[in-house]
C-alpha cells in the first residue's frame, strides 16, 4: 500500500548548506523507523525538483517539500503552497532550484486535471552554497530548529494541524 503522505527533500550534499534537505530527510528516515511510522510517509531525496515529481503526488493526502533557502528568515519558514504556473516561468527567490514546489503542483494539476494534495514547504535558512563547502554553523543550528518542527508534523500528519502550525486558517 502506498503511504498517504510524501516528503521531498531537495538539495546537494556537495554544496554547503544546500545539504539541509537531504540531512533532515536522513534524520527523519531513522526517526520514522524507530517510531514505527515509516509506512505513513514516502521519502524522496533529489538534487532538484523536476516535472516527473508531479507523479509522486498521485494518491497522496499530504505533501511536504524540504529545502534550504537563500533568503529565508532564520531559522526556517513553514507554509502552505498552491499550484502556480508563474513559478514555472521564473526561478523562485527562496530556492536554489529551477522548478519550485509550486511548479510541481501546477504540473500535477495540468496532468491530472484536479487539485494536488494539500502541500507545504519547510524552507530552512542557509548561508553558504558553494561547491565543496560543509554545512555552516548557522545552518546546523537552523537544521536543529527545523528538526523539532518536522518531528511534530510527522507525529500528526493532518492537514488542519499543519495549517495551524503554519499559522494559516485551513485553506
Amino acid at each position: 500500500m502506498q503511504p498517504a503522505a510524501v516528503i521531498f527533500a531537495i538539495g546537494n550534499r556537495s554544496r554547503g548548506d544546500d545539504a539541509i534537505g537531504p540531512l533532515l530527510l536522513e534524520r527523519l528516515s531513522t526517526w520514522l523507523a524507530a517510531e514505527a511510522r515509516a509506512g505513513v510517509f514516502e521519502l524522496i531525496d533529489d538534487y532538484q525538483l523536476q516535472i516527473e515529481h508531479a507523479l509522486d503526488l498521485q494518491g497522496r493526502t499530504l505533501a511536504l517539500f524540504i529545502d534550504a533557502g537563500c533568503n529565508t528568515p532564520a531559522p526556517f519558514r513553514f507554509y502552505p503552497i498552491t499550484p502556480s504556473s508563474t513559478a514555472n516561468e521564473s526561478r523562485s527567490t527562496s530556492s536554489t532550484h529551477n522548478l519550485p514546489p509550486q511548479g510541481v503542483l501546477d504540473v500535477y494539476r495540468q496532468f491530472e486535471g484536479e487539485a494536488p494534495p494539500p502541500s507545504f514547504v519547510l524552507c530552512v535558512c542557509g548561508e553558504r552554497f558553494e561547491l565543496g563547502e560543509g554545512l555552516s554553523e548557522a545552518a546546523a543550528a537552523n537544521v536543529d530548529a527545523a528538526w523539532r518542527q518536522l518531528m511534530q508534523l510527522c507525529r500528526e500528519p493532518d492537514v488542519a494541524l499543519w495549517h495551524a502550525a503554519a499559522g494559516t486558517a485551513g485553506r
